[in-house]
């Protein structure tokens, strides 16, 4: 079974913003992987936010949601719960909503890998005690 890959902010950013220093990583990796990657609303939201000033970079983020590339399973709705305590148990890095969906993400997705430039998912664990697969750069 392959696994899931979760798309965490940086790398979507990177993907679609020619003159960030992940860019070529970023377009590697997504031409690599097979789609679609999964990803959360906060992580749309966080890429919207800091494309903000990049001309159309918010609508590009929305487009590529609407494509086979990218599907938002996640309800915040339904997770609210098991969100805020993950938020919760790593205040002392502290963990954005965005990481705290990717992370419960990938206890709904046990054969999951996380796709990020964040550092933080180094100390983060799914249920607890289990380090998260990641796709970084080097």
């Amino acid at each position: 079974m392959k696994p899931s890959i979760l798309l965490d902010t940086g790398p979507l950013v990177a993907f679609l913003h020619r003159r960030d220093r992940y860019h070529r990583w970023a377009v590697e990796q997504l031409n690599r992987l097979e789609p679609p990657l999964l990803t959360c609303e906060a992580v749309l939201a966080e890429a919207c936010f800091l494309l903000q000033n990049l001309h159309g970079g918010g609508a590009a983020v929305l487009d590529l949601a609407q494509t086979e590339l990218i599907r938002v399973p996640l309800r915040l709705e339904d997770e609210m719960k098991a969100v805020r305590d993950l938020m919760t148990r790593y205040i002392q890095i502290p963990m954005s909503l965005a990481d705290a969906c990717l992370v419960r993400m990938s206890e709904q997705h046990p054969n999951s890998v996380v796709m990020t430039l964040d550092r933080h998912f180094r100390i983060y664990r799914r249920h607890g005690r289990q380090a998260m697969p990641l796709i970084k750069p080097d």
